[in-house]
């Protein structure tokens, strides 16, 4: 947990791993995972899942959502701001426990690159 609060790059299972272990060598894999997992079952930290890569870990604890550049896979904190509720029924039964947003295209380094208007 002190590793996430301290990252705010959003670092992966993997990268986490290699953190700690410079720290404290005793530390082993499992028990990095195993922790992750008690941490976001706890609401302690968020896990940012990304299609065809490795997912990515957030402690940040004020509300927001996140840029996902399609290219390089940075995943950058966008400001919180109030989505519109869905329509009563709309969702059937279904209970909703939370919503986030997840924006996808380039990031600022990888756009000038590629030109901004071609986002895939």
């Amino acid at each position: 947990m002190a590793f996430l609060m301290e990252h705010s790059e959003h670092p992966t299972a993997a990268e986490i791993f290699a953190g700690v272990n410079r720290l404290d060598p005793r530390s082993s894999r499992a028990t990095t995972y195993n922790n992750l997992r008690d941490l976001v079952q706890a609401g302690l930290v968020r896990e940012v899942a990304i299609e065809g890569r490795a997912a990515r870990f957030d402690a940040k604890g004020l509300r927001h959502h996140h840029f996902i550049c399609d290219r390089c896979g940075n995943v950058e904190d966008i400001d919180w701001y109030e989505l519109p509720k869905p329509a009563a029924g709309s969702l059937g039964k279904r209970v909703v426990r939370e919503c986030e947003l997840i924006f996808r295209g380039l990031c600022t380094k990888c756009a000038p690159r590629h030109g901004a208007s071609k986002v895939s």
